[in-house]
């Protein structure tokens, strides 16, 4: 079951739910602006879900003029090195600091670190940004979960977590720098209400880059390659820290191009994640 924060033709926001026979809509944002996390933070959002669908209408798919990025306020976080790839790429950015990507790689305690509030986040269809004083940047694909207030997975969304390369290996102290500024962070275009955790353990995650209307970069990974447990991540992000408005967590990349690769004005970035669908950005 779906959930997405839609615009109608006539500039309305709309909560709608896809039960797998097309959208619903369950409720008007502008009377109701919080009740995306009514029915996330419940103690049964597809229950709840699944009974507002109840009697509804389908909507004509095309009443919908564009996709909001599925958050109300809750805070986007983001772990790093929890894939092999990963790890190799870091330590390449990085000759000084490679030795601690690979202790972080191995190590109990994940990296985790803060990635953007809801006003910084792009959605599906909207323009993410690389740096301008950066010279090799690159987007991240990566499984997004959505987290309750009690710290419970209830979902899952599609992440893009804009990096610049070259920044953080010139320090690993410009991380906040290489990660955190506007247009970096993208999500969307839906959630995927999920009961088991495990059913988000082994999806496969593609991402494909083209420039002027040609493909130059794709590749495929899979969440069943990820060196952590889903539930660990959340443990840890839940340490000595609290949530009141929930939190979303993007959980790494398994995909990094090669470092011939940055990015350019008007290439296009593409990221499907099986049984969630497609999040598609313009880059500038």
């Amino acid at each position: 079951m779906k959930l997405a924060k839609v615009v109608s033709l006539l500039g309305q926001s709309h909560l709608v739910c896809d039960a797998g026979f097309g959208w619903v809509d369950i409720g008007d944002l502008h009377h109701q602006p919080n009740l995306l996390s009514e029915i996330l933070h419940g103690s049964d959002p597809m229950g709840r879900a699944k009974t507002m669908v109840e009697g509804k209408t389908l909507w004509d798919p095309q009443l919908i003029q564009g996709f909001l990025a599925p958050v109300d306020h809750q805070e986007i976080w983001a772990a790093g090195v929890t894939y092999l790839r990963s790890s190799q790429a870091r330590q390449a950015e990085s000759e000084g600091a490679a030795r601690f990507y690979d202790l972080v790689y191995k190590a109990p305690r994940p990296e985790l670190f803060f990635k953007a509030t809801p006003r910084r986040v792009v959605p599906a269809g909207g323009v993410v940004r690389f740096r301008g004083d950066s010279k090799w940047s690159v987007p991240e694909p990566e499984l997004t979960l959505v987290i309750s207030p009690k710290m419970k997975i209830v979902g899952a969304t599609i992440g893009n977590d804009m990096s610049a390369r070259d920044i953080e290996g010139e320090n690993p102290l410009y991380l906040p720098q290489a990660k955190v500024y506007t247009g970096s962070c993208s999500m969307g275009p839906c959630i995927v209400l999920a009961k088991n955790p495990e059913d988000l353990s082994n999806l496969d995650i593609h991402l494909e880059i083209s420039r002027s209307g040609i493909k130059v970069f794709e590749a495929t990974t899979s969440t069943s390659k990820l060196a952590r447990k889903l539930v660990d991540l959340v443990d840890w992000l839940g340490k000595e820290n609290d949530f009141p408005e929930g939190v979303y967590l993007m959980t790494g990349t398994g995909i990094v191009p090669p470092d011939a690769f940055t990015l350019a004005s008007g290439d296009r970035v593409k990221i499907t994640i099986q049984g969630i669908g497609t999040l598609e950005n313009s880059v500038e």
